[in-house]
This record gives C-alpha cells, structure tokens and sequence, in this order.
C-alpha cells in the first residue's frame, strides 16, 4: 500500500517537473530566437522570400534591358512606338513570360504564358534554341508581326525574322497563333504544353493581343530573348 501511495507521489512529481522544464525551454527558446525572426534574410540560405524577390528583380531587369534597346529599335525603323512585345525564355512556361510592354509608359500593360518549342527541351532546366528548319525549336531574337491570317490553328500572325538567330522564321512556318492547350492562368510550378517552334499562346490572350495589333498601322516588335 506505501508503495503505491510512494509510486502515485513519484509519478507526479515527474509530470510537474516535466512541465516545468518545456516552459523553461520553451521560454528559453522564444528569448533566444525570436529577436531573430526579425532580422533581414541577408544571405541566409533557403529564405523563401528572398528567393522570390531575386526571381522578381532579375525578371524585371531583363524586361528593362530589353525595352530599352526595343525603344531605340523602334525608333530607327517603321515599327510602333508605343507598343511592343517581349517574351522571356528564362522563365518557366508555367509562368506569366509574355509581356506587352507600352514603351512610352516604361510599363508592363498585360501578361500571359506562351509556349516553347518542343525541340529546345533537352531534360534540364536550360532550354536550347535554333533556327534549323524542322529543329521544332524556339529561335530567340527580334520578330517583325506579319499580317493576319486564319490557318489550321484559327486566327494567326505571321513572323519575320530580324536577326541571324531567326532568319529563317518565316520558310520554317513559325508564326504567333492560340490553341486550346495554353490556359489563361499559371501553372506554375507546372509546365505548359508545347509547340513544334512557334510562340503559341491561349485563344483569349491572342484575342486581347488581336485589339494591341488593330489599333495600329504599324508593324509591332515581337522580341524573344532568354
């Protein structure tokens, strides 16, 4: 009987001391470590938002750049002044990577997911880019917008070439046209379907990009870079 009136006793005691030392730990832990969660990242690895904002920025620089040798393109030729089209390679394609840029605005005025070639995919991350015929890649460079016209896929735009990097775009048929396969939204971080070179957008995005293209006489820039 004294025993199990000792073990009761000895059991409590257990249980109070136990509690004691997870709040001696647990206060112990918040005093130590909390000042902390308030420090800036810095270049602590696996910070999640500095990861996000250094994706964001090195977007944002790239569009920059581009616009900025696009004004001066621009300006030099018979293209639109006010308007222009960038595509970012070095995005995902679950990501937002077409851009229509207003060039008078420094401002990004819509985006949306467009496609890549098939053939640049080779198991990476890193795409691969040509302008071989029958390659079914993406060929990279600047792209003067076509006229219109509707073929296999609906409404399309043809494309021209305007650097060795892409000479060859128009005999290799790539053209700007939607189908069904590209949604409206992301994915991210799952990719989209593929074409067979041509920078191929959903029905709806095409359709706003038709109104940007109607409503001037000049021919837009189209710029593939990565």
């Amino acid at each position: 009987m004294t025993r199990r009136i000792f073990m009761k006793i000895a059991g409590k005691i257990l249980i109070v001391t136990g509690i004691l030392l997870f709040a001696i730990s647990a206060f112990g832990y918040f005093l130590w470590y909390k000042p902390k969660f308030n420090e800036p990242a810095g270049d602590k690895p696996f910070s999640f938002e500095k990861s996000v904002n250094n994706f964001e920025a090195k977007t944002i620089a790239r569009i920059r750049q581009k616009a900025l040798l696009a004004k001066g393109f621009v300006n030099s030729g018979k293209f639109d002044k006010e308007i222009c089209f960038l595509i970012d390679m070095r995005l995902p394609s679950g990501n937002n990577r077409f851009f229509v840029y207003n060039l008078e605005r420094d401002s990004v005025e819509i985006t949306g997911l467009v496609t890549h070639g098939s053939g640049s995919e080779n198991g990476t991350d890193e795409l691969e880019f040509s302008n071989v015929p029958n390659s079914y890649k993406t060929s990279l460079g600047k792209y003067k917008m076509g006229k219109s016209y509707y073929g296999k896929f609906g409404l399309a735009y043809k494309l021209y070439g305007l650097d060795n990097s892409n000479s060859k775009a128009f005999d290799r048929f790539i053209v700007l046209h939607g189908h069904s396969c590209v949604p409206n939204d992301e994915t991210a971080p799952f990719p989209i379907c593929v074409s067979l070179g041509c920078p191929t957008v959903s029905p709806a995005f095409l359709s706003t990009l038709q109104n940007y293209i109607n409503q001037t006489q000049a021919s837009i820039l189209l710029w593939i870079y990565y």
